[in-house]
């Protein structure tokens, strides 16, 4: 893969994510009955970050959770190639039924992620609604899926890949990055 250009930085992230939490506070008026829930890997320091944000913001500790799609996915024989697939524990602490859930991912591509996503929640609880916030929407949806917050529209080809970079998990500085397959 040959890397095309940096699209965000630390800060142009950090700027993304704190209008994403002023937004999720305005549609929602406030941070009562919310649980944000990030989506394995990068959608946890992100929905981390958010919660800061909030707390910040609102002077108030919205909950949160981990979610791990894994066994809901529709390509699961195709991704682990026979193999069994590895599986990380999901992790919502606080009761969703009756709650505005925030699923918190890094990108948003086809929408097969989040529809296990959504699926993995339901088997857990029966949330009053279901919301998406993305740092990164870069288009190319195969199932009628939109994010309710975007912190940054990039319009792709699908010969392009975007990869996130955040220093919770990659121990390098936060970036977003887009490569020529």
């Amino acid at each position: 893969m040959k890397k095309k250009a940096d699209l965000l930085d630390a800060s142009a992230i950090n700027r993304a994510l704190t209008r994403i939490a002023h937004e999720i506070l305005e549609k929602n008026k406030g941070g009562e009955d919310l649980v944000l829930v990030g989506i394995k890997t990068r959608g946890v320091p992100i929905s981390k970050r958010l919660q800061a944000k909030i707390n910040q913001i609102e002077n108030m500790v919205v909950p949160i959770g981990d979610l791990d799609i894994t066994l809901y996915r529709d390509d699961l024989d195709k991704a682990n190639e026979g193999e069994d697939p590895d599986l990380k524990a999901t992790h919502i602490a606080t009761d969703i039924n009756g709650k505005k859930v925030v699923l918190v991912d890094d990108v948003l591509y086809t929408g097969r992620t989040v529809r296990a996503a959504m699926d993995a929640v339901m088997d857990i609880g029966r949330p009053a609604q279901i919301q998406l916030g993305v740092l990164v929407d870069r288009g190319h949806r195969e199932l009628p899926i939109r994010a309710d917050y975007v912190g940054k529209n990039i319009p792709t080809s699908e010969k392009e890949i975007i990869m996130v970079k955040l220093e919770e998990i990659d121990g390098t500085e936060d970036t977003v990055s887009i490569y020529e397959k």
